[in-house]
């Protein structure tokens, strides 16, 4: 209270219409002013006196202006210097604090006091007291409560069994579960955890033992994540689902525990993605990115051994013509994506799919607007490369079987401050109403040979994982546009809120 009172007595001081006005012993302008201050103000009173000790405001009695100001105490103010005392005035004791008023020229022309009486001080001190006891109370009434309940439901969890009998039911519970080479974690129906195994606590990175960690929530363990939404949980149950759990891509399945129809929990099992078959979904795309390359390579040694032959031939001005007519393209090409694109293994991927599109009658138009030229972290390299690849292999397959003449296929690869946007539109086959719903489901695929319903699927969990969005919309006269929308932090906007502010080329 004496900081609170010294707070508002300096500042008080500071105001400089005051300070003009004390200087000027202004009364009538000082009691105006004053007056709306004191009235705000939760102090039992505010005084202003001129360099003389002499009143020039007092806040409950007007009266005293022109009087001297009660306590004895103003000497060191006068001199320039903040003080705080307990003092007799004229209401009673009271805890006050003063502050000297200084003119332009540094003197000391006034003072100012603020002050609480100290029944006013016992008054609040009381209230304090009674809010304590009032809090001890209730904390004693609920720990009770508490207590009442936690001994009911030991009660009704331990089904008369003796304690020998829990003790061997709980080792061999426990020699199972570490048994389990997968990470397995049992949850009630109000996902609060009943059981996890040492293989779960590994894969997840928890240091802390089983024991501390029954009880908890999941979502106070695991990052929450959609396949832990209670609307999805109990929906149905599912098998081998790619997820993020906390830092970790795992394989994940969820199978509900019922006991006489009734909903009792759900187990959940997981591994980590790398040592499952799914794997191979993956180096497929490794795959074809090495074979990418090598097309591009065949390609250069067929245009080598040209060049070469007409050299041996002596025809000069037609190796000049053909090197022009063939590396100009091929280098405008190698220079936009090597300018525009920071990570080699990027580039390599859009050359090779470049070069392969090109045999297959499909040309690749790169929009001018492209740009990755920094690490984009939210995504690791090896997923990013297998979201493009597969959507450029998509388009690519879609422009093929579409009438000729085949279209271009246009990309767009931006990486602004907040979001990654991808956009990959053909004027292919399109896709089919009934079928756009469930393109994203494992199995489902529109392709007549090939891999089969995979790489939309693994489009769609990497997005999902790192927060994104997906949209998918018909081009115009035909064929179809994905649109990527990828947070670099947060959570990603709404695709249709992106295309409202941006116009990007398709």
């Amino acid at each position: 209270m004496s900081a609170r009172a010294k707070i508002q007595a300096e500042e008080i001081a500071l105001i400089p219409s005051l300070r003009k006005e004390v200087e000027q012993k202004d009364i009538n302008a000082i009691h105006d002013f004053m007056q709306k201050i004191a009235t705000h103000s939760d102090a039992s009173f505010i005084v202003i006196g001129d360099n003389k000790g002499l009143h020039l405001f007092h806040s409950v009695f007007a009266d005293r202006v022109g009087h001297t100001l009660v306590g004895g105490d103003n000497e060191e103010v006068l001199h320039g210097k903040s003080t705080t005392t307990i003092r007799k005035g004229g209401l009673g004791i009271s805890l006050r604090s003063k502050a000297p008023i200084f003119n332009d020229a540094g003197q000391v022309v006034g003072i100012v006091s603020v002050g609480y009486l100290t029944s006013y001080l016992d008054t609040i001190t009381v209230s304090k007291v009674v809010n304590i006891l009032i809090a001890a109370v209730l904390l004693l009434l609920a720990l009770f409560i508490f207590s009442w309940f936690f001994t009911r439901s030991i009660k009704k969890q331990i089904f008369s069994l003796e304690p020998r009998e829990i003790g061997l039911l709980v080792r061999q519970q426990k020699a199972m579960m570490e048994s389990i080479y997968e990470g397995v974690i049992a949850i009630d129906d109000e996902r609060r955890i009943e059981v996890i195994n040492q293989a779960a606590r590994k894969l997840l990175g928890l240091s802390r033992p089983a024991r501390e960690l029954r009880g908890q929530l999941i979502s106070e363990v695991i990052d929450p994540v959609p396949f832990f939404k209670t609307q999805t949980m109990l929906a149905k149950d599912t098998h081998d689902e790619i997820c993020r759990f906390n830092d970790l891509t795992v394989i994940a399945s969820r199978v509900r525990i019922m006991l006489e129809d009734s909903l009792q929990g759900w187990v959940i099992t997981f591994r980590d993605r790398n040592e499952i078959d799914s794997l191979s979904a993956q180096l497929s795309q490794v795959k074809r990115y090495v074979d990418n390359l090598r097309i591009m390579r065949h390609e250069q040694l067929n245009r080598m051994t040209t060049l070469s032959g007409l050299l041996h031939m002596g025809r000069y001005e037609e190796a000049i013509g053909y090197i022009q007519a063939q590396s100009e393209h091929a280098q405008e090409l190698l220079d936009f994506i090597s300018s525009r694109f920071s990570s080699p293994t990027l580039c390599g991927l859009l050359l090779g799919k470049a070069a392969r599109a090109r045999e297959k009658g499909v040309e690749l138009n790169f929009d001018p607007a492209c740009r990755l030229d920094r690490p984009f972290l939210a995504l690791p390299e090896e997923e990013l490369i297998s979201i493009i690849g597969n959507l450029l292999d998509n388009a690519i397959e879609a422009t093929q079987r579409s009438p000729l003449p085949h279209a271009p296929v246009e990309v767009l690869i931006k990486l602004s401050e907040q979001e990654l946007i991808i956009e990959v539109a053909d004027q292919g086959v399109g896709i089919k109403p009934e079928s756009r719903d469930r393109i994203f489901e494992r199995g489902i695929t529109t392709k007549t040979r090939g891999d089969h319903g995979i790489g939309l699927y693994l489009i769609e969990s990497y997005v999902t994982q790192a927060g994104g969005a997906i949209e998918v919309a018909d081009n115009t006269p035909r064929g179809a546009i994905f649109s990527l929308f990828i947070p670099a932090t947060g959570t990603a906007r709404h695709p249709a809120q992106e295309l409202e502010n941006t116009d990007y080329a398709t």
